[in-house]
């Protein structure tokens, strides 16, 4: 059985699908996630400065392991063009014993 507190699934919203399939492929190439999945067409509602902003975004799912997330943010940060942008990260509570050892196998 797995330690599942190890592994995480970090949210990245992208503001077009060029920087998301960039991100996702260098998190990938860079054993950093062993998967990143790409959701277009999300619509984004939120506060920038003193107004809701609505924007059509791509989501990334990116599955990982907890001790590579301060890796997986800086390769984000370094690609991505928003001043603030959505990094977050929730823990995998449970999940099927052969994709989270996959997940460890590919990630470094």
């Amino acid at each position: 059985m797995n330690d599942n507190n190890e592994y995480i699934i970090i949210f990245c919203t992208c503001p077009g699908s060029i920087t998301a399939k960039q991100i996702a492929q260098d998190l990938v190439a860079n054993n950093r996630a062993a998967c990143v999945n790409i959701v277009p067409g999300v619509h984004s509602y939120f506060k920038w400065g003193n107004k809701v902003d609505v924007k059509e975004e791509h989501l990334l799912i990116i599955k990982t392991r907890q001790p590579l997330f301060e890796a997986v943010k800086k390769d984000i940060l370094s690609i991505h063009p928003y001043e603030l942008p959505e990094i977050i990260s929730v823990p995998l509570v449970d999940g099927f014993d052969g994709y989270l050892n996959w997940v460890n196998q590919v990630t470094k």
